[in-house]
């Protein structure tokens, strides 16, 4: 079942009553941050007030479980046009406890893709062309040391300028305590 239609409905009394202009910024972030972080829902409110920002202050890219895995993939693209088009100077890479990447196993996820339809010849003909679609979906069973893979991996790109600051921290979504982790 599709919200579009709620969706729509709300946004015409949104922009009809000019709510949107509380939220008026410009696309350059006033504290100069980007932000790696988790797609999870519970961070969607909470990480921005348990760091105290505001619409405008930061830049925020999500991805499944904040991780870059690959260096020269979208998430990274992401970063490097904060830094370099919208003059962010810092990089938080911000993970989470109770992550679902951490509970994710390929195996059982490719079985669900198939369950939905997606057929064996499909999912053959990927892991014979070169992607490893186990090794593509797995998780990390550490957040502290997959945070401190994104950072690394950051850090030591080849197109990331080394005055940038790159941070690597972890929020508990239970109660927005934030622990630094590089």
């Amino acid at each position: 079942m599709s919200l579009l239609n709620e969706i729509l409905s709300f946004n015409q009394k949104f922009v009809s009553e000019k709510q949107y202009e509380k939220f008026i910024t410009t696309k350059f972030p006033d504290k100069k941050i980007v932000i790696l972080t988790c797609m999870d829902a519970r961070l969607f409110e909470l990480l921005p007030k348990a760091m105290n920002f505001k619409n405008g202050d930061v830049k925020i890219v999500k991805s499944a479980g904040a991780v870059i895995n690959h260096p020269f993939g979208g998430i990274m693209r992401s970063l490097l046009v904060a830094v370099y088009e919208l003059n962010a100077e810092e990089i938080y890479i911000i993970g989470h406890y109770d992550c679902g990447m951490g509970a994710i196993q390929p195996q059982e996820m490719l079985q669900k893709m198939i369950n939905r339809g997606i057929s064996h010849d499909t999912i053959n003909m990927l892991n014979y062309s070169g992607v490893k679609l186990t090794d593509w979906l797995r998780g990390f069973e550490d957040v502290h040391e997959s945070v401190r893979h994104s950072v690394d991996m950051v850090r030591n790109h080849p197109l990331m300028v080394k005055e940038v600051a790159v941070h690597g921290l972890v929020i508990d979504p239970a109660t927005g305590r934030l622990e630094v982790v590089e």
